[in-house]
């Protein structure tokens, strides 16, 4: 076995695709359809992750996310068919690891569930002369100094220091960050670098780890 999934979808049909694809590949899954029993079946049963709707009865999905990582840091994906909330989603502070819109392939699901899971399994703390990027705490610090960062900005200093000297194109960056490939201005990407500069600069005045390549990108470079 992969490891168990809680499935929580109110949509009948929907739910039981998803755990006939689940189980097909190698996962035990076990599904509810009411908000109010999650809770308590988590803190009995242990999965590994959870797939959790947005809008269910008996309970909002958002506060069961709030409830779950009063006591688990079990990997979290929000589902959810309200487009308007992707952002709140991306903010993270309910504290889920990703989120994915509907209508989606089951297919992909399987493979969200595979990357979450794999991304949980390895190491989630970098560290590099001062700067510290814990993505279990969507924290980021430099030279000791939280720079608050929100989630997107985050996700953005995170991959380019992944792999520090590599120039990534804006597209490259938004497929990263919009992962619900919404349309969004290229500049959107700018702004983003931008205020993590300046977040940055607050930090550490005389270090300045994203660099801009004329007409190709950014990079990430503790000079």
């Amino acid at each position: 076995m992969n490891g168990k999934i809680l499935i929580v979808e109110d949509e009948e049909k929907l739910a039981g695709l998803l755990l006939d694809y689940l189980e097909q590949s190698g996962f035990e899954a076990h599904c509810l359809t009411n908000g109010i029993p999650v809770v308590a079946w988590i803190r009995e049963n242990t999965p590994s992750l959870i797939l959790l709707d947005l809008m269910l009865p008996g309970r909002d999905g958002l506060e069961i996310c709030k409830d779950i990582r009063t006591f688990s840091n079990v990997p979290v994906i929000m589902v959810t068919a309200r487009v308007e909330e992707i952002d709140r989603l991306l903010g993270l502070e309910l504290g889920a690891d990703d989120y994915i819109c509907k209508p989606f392939s089951p297919r992909e699901v399987v493979a969200r569930v595979k990357s979450v899971l794999r991304r949980a399994g390895s190491e989630q703390t970098i560290q590099a002369e001062g700067l510290t990027l814990d993505e279990s705490r969507y924290r980021a610090t430099l030279t000791g100094h939280d720079l608050d960062l929100t989630a997107v900005e985050f996700k953005l200093l995170q991959f380019l220091a992944t792999s520090p000297g590599r120039i990534y194109g804006r597209q490259q960056l938004m497929d990263q960050i919009y992962r619900d490939q919404r349309t969004v201005c290229d500049r959107t990407i700018d702004s983003h670098i931008k205020k993590l500069r300046k977040k940055i600069a607050v930090a550490d005045p005389d270090r300045e780890l994203i660099h801009s390549v004329y007409g190709v990108g950014y990079k990430f470079e503790m000079l």
